[in-house]
């Protein structure tokens, strides 16, 4: 492959994890309305369940060769870290200010580079490292320390973002020989499968809005899912890691127009850091690494 068609790929695979970030962000607005009346287990639970529906025309169409996979171990891990990252993505929307939720949680990046490291043998560039160190220190300002960056919830949130983190890797293991597709699939019914068993404790009947946005957040959720695992298939995880920044950017903008969230002085000074650490990701700059 030549330099212009990684340059291509790139800037396919950057569009495509920023898509990624914009339909999670909505999510998160379908999120926060339905944990005003339903528990984080019932909302788990919809978000795979949901996704494993959607499938089914898909699977009936392709016949059961779809799901025939030799990576079935690795399809397990990536769910059980997965759906871990999930729970405590989940409690942070629904206990936090959306775009805060979003700051701990799409952190991953910073986790990145290193976990591609020691599993995937990728290499860490400079260039990696500066927009890496840059997120953080936008992470930082946009969290504010002294306003609950250890309290228990943002605790639940950085620890769901190093689950995140570590299933974005092995996605981008996986789209080595399965197509994304089947990544999601797996995903959606082992997800389904381990977390339908709380729900024995908390199932009772839904309202109709409650069950729109619990359908909603999880058909928003796939849509993305796919976008993702396209996005990790073009490019090295840690080289477009940075993109899911954007995520903050659109949950800042969800929350000013439907909560009157308003970013204070040092919020905006993180979210210029951040769109900084995405530009380090840009195929100009990226360029370099090939040189």
């Amino acid at each position: 492959m030549n330099i212009f068609d990684k340059d291509k790929n790139l800037i396919f695979a950057i569009g495509c994890l920023t898509l990624s970030a914009l339909l999670f962000s909505v999510m998160g607005i379908c999120i926060r309305y339905a944990s005003h009346s339903v528990d984080n287990f019932t909302i788990v639970f919809f978000r795979n369940l949901v996704g494993l529906v959607l499938f089914l025309p898909f699977i009936l169409k392709q016949g059961m060769s779809f799901v025939k996979t030799e990576k079935l171990w690795m399809h397990t891990w990536r769910s059980l870290i997965g759906l871990a990252a999930m729970y405590g993505f989940f409690y942070a929307i629904a206990h936090l200010k959306l775009s805060n939720a979003m700051v701990f949680t799409y952190s991953s990046p910073i986790f990145i580079p290193l976990i591609a490291w020691l599993f995937l043998k990728e290499k860490i560039t400079k260039v990696m490292l500066y927009a890496a160190g840059l997120g953080f220190i936008g992470v930082f300002c946009v969290a504010k320390p002294d306003q609950g960056l250890l309290n228990w919830v943002s605790m639940v949130g950085i620890a769901s973002s190093l689950f995140a983190s570590m299933a974005f890797v092995t996605v981008r293991a996986l789209t080595q020989t399965e197509p994304p597709e089947r990544i999601v699939f797996y995903f959606c019914f082992i997800g389904s499968l381990l977390s339908v068993i709380p729900m024995f404790w908390v199932w009772r009947p839904y309202h109709l809005q409650e069950l729109f946005f619990l359908i909603a957040a999880g058909v928003l959720a796939n849509i993305s899912q796919i976008f993702m695992s396209h996005a990790y298939r073009l490019a090295p995880a840690g080289q477009i890691a940075p993109v899911n920044y954007m995520a903050i950017i659109f949950a800042g903008i969800w929350g000013f127009l439907l909560w009157n969230e308003i970013p204070d002085f040092y919020s905006l000074i993180g979210f210029v850091f951040i769109l900084l650490a995405i530009v380090l990701c840009s195929p100009i700059i990226q360029k370099r690494r090939y040189k």
